[in-house]
């Protein structure tokens, strides 16, 4: 039996697909969704809707972005407790033990048959759909911009967080560049470089795969879920990131 029954549907989902926007906004951990097949992992319905499952308030601000921006948005439909699709199969942070405070304890000692079936069925889907998408785009003369969005929490291992919006980057850093020193004349959010994580740490697995191998422009955003955690909250931001992002890309086109 395979991870995902015929009635789960399919793993990705891709909104806005004839987009006439450039960027291709990227949710990796929209959802809190387990497959019926993995139980609750033995977690509690409180671990579950928290953050260690999925980015609280990430979808509904990618959704935002996406409709002003007239952009083309590609998402995992389950949690990524099951499988990070932020990261590859060989990173113990693809299917974690232990996520922050928490215990995994459905994801305790799986063995290779056990991380194979996930990949196959989460992993590799996500990364070969957007990486179709990514090529239809320039095989359309239309090459296109990554933006991955992501939520963290207020307070992580008992420490506050102090900075609201992460703008993060991995080896190229022309589009974050351009954002942050947006950011800095705008003034409204604490807003900073490769915070509250930064490459070492493994998060832009999505970047590097889709867009620095194809050299196109690419940002990872980081949103502190308290901010989006309603709707109004959620248009305010996502107002703000869709500025940001004009304004950089503006500044890298000319």
């Amino acid at each position: 039996m395979g991870i995902l029954s015929v009635e789960e549907g399919d793993p990705v989902a891709l909104e806005n697909a004839v987009a006439r926007g450039k960027v291709i906004l990227v949710c990796e951990h929209a959802s809190c969704l387990l497959p019926k097949s993995v139980g609750s992992l033995g977690l509690t319905d409180e671990a579950l809707a928290s953050h260690i499952a999925w980015d609280p308030g990430a979808l509904a601000v990618s959704r935002l972005m996406a409709e002003s921006l007239d952009a083309t948005l590609f998402y995992q439909r389950f949690s990524r407790l099951v499988y990070d699709c932020n990261r590859p199969p060989d990173s113990p942070a693809a299917m974690p033990e232990k996520s922050e405070v928490f215990d995994v304890p459905g994801n305790a000692g799986l063995d290779r048959a056990a991380r194979e079936a996930r990949t196959v069925a989460l992993y590799l889907p996500f990364r070969d759909k957007l990486a179709r998408l990514v090529r239809e785009r320039i095989a359309d003369g239309r090459a296109p911009v990554i933006v991955t969005v992501h939520s963290f929490t207020p307070v992580y291992f008992g420490r506050q967080r102090a900075v609201e919006i992460g703008i993060l980057h991995d080896a190229d850093p022309r589009l974050a560049d351009a954002m942050l020193a947006a950011a800095a004349a705008d003034g409204r959010f604490d807003t900073r470089r490769n915070e509250p994580y930064g490459p070492e740490d493994g998060v832009t697995h999505t970047l590097k795969e889709h867009g620095l191998s194809n050299g196109l422009a690419n940002v990872m955003i980081e949103v502190r879920n308290d901010l989006i955690r309603d709707e109004a909250g959620q248009r305010v931001v996502a107002g703000y990131l869709t500025g940001l992002l004009r304004a950089g890309l503006s500044a890298t086109e000319q």
